[in-house]
């Protein structure tokens, strides 16, 4: 009887799982196989808006598995070594992994390539479950260039690459004699609080947000996805994080719109591909400048405990902050005004930010993250590393009724837009009756500051 092992890791799903169907066409019996790693805890990545997540998402798998006839086999420990121990125990030959694109996960394939190796067993990784286009699969012309650094070029060959099928999720998983431990807990995995307003994890609620999406708010999301107050985002990022839904099924069922909205909303799975490809050249690019541009950052510690709490006393970066805590969610363009206050206002270092994000975003995703935080400092691959989003501008442009900024700050709702737009400016006295901070930093200043510190002409949108 042959049997093979399927990983999952950033896969939590049955349907389009290559790595799962793979597994199942490879042997007669199959060993679902989650391992909590404790090694993760190590990295600071183990964070309990995560680890709640990441529990609804195993629970659910796992039942998706029963009703196939198997279940989800749990082990804890190092990943590879109870890899390992799992194959050695069933007599499995093969194991499937998707592969990823930090460098923690490419130790743990490579060790897991020469464990297995040892012992005359086969690693198969599949590069085609996590991401639509696998990372290194595109690249630009010219010998010594394995990735692409900038957005457009890459997208124009994205579009056309030959993206894969479907894969339907299985009929029937049968599962040879093996132990198990039980599913855990949020609190097993991480302790601490977790934001009050997290969304619920796993494949069945991914689906059901995906149907929702695509029944209508996809159609709008070209003209609305920066609108703050709209919400008309697909909040699907946590599910793609932890593969509860696959980005290449959502390509090919946001394709089948033929709609503005559909388009715009493709390009976004394409920037998520883009980042990934960038990491997978550059794993450094995690905490290291990917364009270094010296920059002689501030400490400002009393400045990002304000930031980080909703404090700086300009409306829009406020609820954003605000927002980030009690859902542990953010949109993009809020993600977007939040790091620019802070790297290019502020001018404080891009990684304080990102390590903020990432202790409490549920989508927190080293590449998506990491770089979205570079593009923004200027550090990245953004083609204007200079410029910044001035809150006021943005908040008139993209919150105009302020309505975003008083369902995230409750002080403010009986101020009319006029008013919220003005708060930054308005004088001690002004605001006497507010319970409302004073702004930190005034933009002019913020931006003196930044230009010196980087040594620049004047850049702002």
């Amino acid at each position: 009887m042959r049997v093979s092992v399927a990983l999952f890791t950033a896969d939590l799903r049955v349907h389009d799982n290559p790595v799962l169907v793979a597994a199942l066409k490879d042997a007669e019996r199959v060993v679902p196989l989650f391992v909590v790693d404790t090694g993760i805890r190590r990295t600071g990545f183990a964070v309990p808006n995560r680890a709640a997540f990441l529990a609804d998402s195993l629970a659910d798998l796992d039942a998706a598995l029963r009703a196939r006839g198997g279940r989800l086999v749990v082990r804890v420990g190092d990943v590879v070594e109870e890899t390992c121990r799992v194959a050695t125990e069933t007599g499995a030959a093969v194991v499937h992994l998707a592969g990823g694109v930090s460098r923690y996960a490419m130790r743990r394939e490579e060790r897991l390539r020469a464990e297995l190796a040892g012992d005359r067993r086969e690693l198969h990784v599949h590069e085609a479950s996590l991401t639509v286009v696998p990372p290194g699969a595109l690249t630009p012309a010219g010998k010594d260039k394995d990735h692409f650094a900038v957005f457009t070029p890459y997208f124009r060959r994205w579009e056309g690459f030959s993206v894969r099928g479907v894969l339907p999720a299985p009929d029937t998983v049968r599962l040879p004699d093996v132990r198990t431990a039980g599913l855990p807990g949020p609190q097993s995995l991480a302790s601490g609080p977790t934001s009050p307003g997290l969304p619920t994890g796993g494949e069945s609620e991914a689906r059901r947000r995906l149907r929702s999406w695509l029944a209508g708010p996809l159609c709008a999301y070209d003209d609305q996805h920066d609108d703050l107050a709209a919400d008309a985002t697909s909040r699907l990022s946590p599910y793609l994080h932890f593969g509860c839904l696959s980005p290449t099924e959502l390509l090919h069922r946001a394709r089948e719109q033929h709609n503005p909205g559909a388009y715009a909303f493709v390009r976004q799975l394409a920037w998520r591909d883009f980042h990934h490809q960038v990491l997978a050249a550059r794993p450094d690019a995690a905490d290291h400048d990917y364009r270094p541009r010296h920059d002689r950052w501030r400490r400002g510690a009393l400045e990002t405990e304000a930031w980080k709490e909703g404090r700086t006393g300009y409306p829009v970066v406020d609820a954003a902050l605000r927002q980030l805590g009690h859902e542990g969610w953010m949109p993009g363009r809020a993600r977007m005004l939040a790091a620019s206050f802070l790297t290019k206002t502020l001018y404080v270092d891009w990684r304080v930010g990102a390590r903020h994000f990432l202790d409490l975003l549920v989508d927190g995703d080293i590449a998506d993250n990491q770089l979205n935080w570079q593009w923004v400092a200027g550090t990245g691959t953004d083609t204007r590393p200079n410029r910044v989003l001035n809150p006021l501008v943005q908040a008139r442009r993209f919150d105009p009724h302020g309505e975003y900024v008083r369902r995230w700050l409750p002080e403010l709702r009986g101020l009319d837009a006029a008013t919220i737009h003005r708060l930054p400016d308005l004088d001690d006295a002004t605001r006497a009756d507010l319970d409302y901070p004073a702004r930190i930093v005034d933009l002019a200043e913020g931006a003196a500051r930044f230009r010196e510190g980087r040594g620049i002409g004047r850049e702002t949108s």
